[in-house]
């Protein structure tokens, strides 16, 4: 495989939540905006789409490191030498025989491949944990009446990481469900049900996206908090 650029750490394979899922390859880079050079993305081999080239460091970076997380992570898991293109929905292009998902934020960026024979949908998302300022202007945004209801119930400390994991959850949710069921869903279209400090949560539907994905339907996933961010992942079984 190519060089990493020195605006990114060496991949680490170190599974960062609760429970791992067998026959999945997840790895994870940090990246500085400001180490980034112009030769970095030709000596990765990783070619930048228009939209990548025309934008900001800090974006370029991040686009790098995912992408150089997801190449790795399929090589591992399938021997391919293949970077997740740009779709017109925005969504990473996998080969049709896997699912994945890619995820950035501050300094961080990771990606999780499997085949589709064991799981039918990965979502991950990263999120830097908000301020409690920050998630209690938020909240009102994010999360359903029920939810908000739940979040009142809670001491104020545990607010912000609350905001934040219902906003990172709902992002998994849809990353994980977006590719079988080709229909956009938002915010109010999902509710965190109950989570755990162990970091296991539970989410349910509140709209009909398929026959099989309707309303009331109920979905695990799992989440982590290290370093002031929080990764949440939301895996569909075969």
């Amino acid at each position: 495989m190519n060089s990493l650029p020195a605006c990114c750490t060496p991949l680490d394979a170190h599974w960062p939540l609760p429970e791992s899922l067998p026959g999945t390859v997840f790895l994870s880079t940090r990246f500085d905006p400001a180490l980034l050079t112009a030769g970095d993305f030709q000596r990765s081999a990783v070619p930048p789409p228009a939209s990548i080239q025309r934008s900001v460091a800090k974006r370029q970076a991040e686009f790098l490191a995912g992408r150089l997380c997801a190449r790795t992570a399929l090589h591992q898991l399938d021997h391919l030498n293949y970077i997740p293109a740009i779709g017109e929905d925005r969504a990473p292009v996998w080969p049709a025989h896997i699912c994945g998902s890619i995820t950035h934020s501050t300094g961080h960026a990771a990606a999780i491949v499997a085949h589709k024979a064991q799981w039918r949908g990965l979502g991950m998302d990263l999120e830097t944990v908000l301020s409690l300022e920050r998630a209690e202007r938020l909240a009102g945004e994010i999360l359903t009446a029920d939810e908000l209801q739940r979040l009142a119930a809670l001491p104020r400390e545990q607010v912000a990481q609350l905001v934040t994991l219902t906003f990172s959850a709902k992002e998994s949710l849809f990353k994980a469900l977006y590719p079988m069921v080709q229909k956009r869903f938002y915010f109010e279209h999902a509710e965190v049900m109950e989570w755990t400090e162990a970091g296991y949560i539970r989410l349910r539907l509140l709209t009909d996206l398929s026959e099989e994905w309707c309303h009331g339907k109920e979905l695990a996933g799992q989440f982590a908090v290290d370093d002031g961010q929080l990764l949440s992942l939301v895996a569909v079984g075969a």
